[in-house]
């Protein structure tokens, strides 16, 4: 179960750090990624584990799921409009919520190559399968 436990490059096991927050708010100003990382829930099936990751008013074409060195990353781009006008075009309310979603897992334990997605009504479903476990080679040394 520890081997999909969320990832953060910066500050390794992803634990809440109050200060961190304070200190990326640059970053989050000049990327757009002010947004909060999606909720996740990981399962273990047995022979596999399930990721459901919430994405809501995202659309399918704007989710990328990589694998890189033992991790993979979900990244998700929303987009979402909203705007009012009067007869001679002018604001009267306009809210655009536009930011990146990116969280990584470690998936040392997991066959990459079984991996599977899909995704429907504002939630991305991965199946993760197990890998078998290597079973320890056990042999006889002869003393010289």
């Amino acid at each position: 179960m520890f081997d999909l436990m969320p990832y953060d490059r910066r500050r390794r096991l992803a634990a809440y750090d109050p200060f961190a927050e304070i200190l990326d708010w640059r970053k989050s100003l000049l990327d757009g990624s002010g947004l909060k990382d999606f909720r996740t829930d990981i399962k273990d099936a047995g022979d596999a584990y399930e990721l459901a990751a919430d994405l809501p008013g995202c659309q399918k074409e704007d989710i990328h799921v990589e694998l890189n060195d033992g991790y993979l990353t979900v990244r998700a781009e929303r987009r979402c409009e909203n705007e009012e006008k009067d007869e001679k075009d002018r604001y009267i309310h306009r809210e655009r919520s536009w930011g990146v979603y990116k969280r990584s897992f470690d998936v040392g334990h997991v066959d990459t190559d079984k991996i599977s997605a899909v995704y429907k009504d504002g939630v991305l479903k991965l199946t993760l399968p197990k890998r078998d476990p290597e079973k320890p080679v056990s042999r006889s040394i002869d003393i010289q």
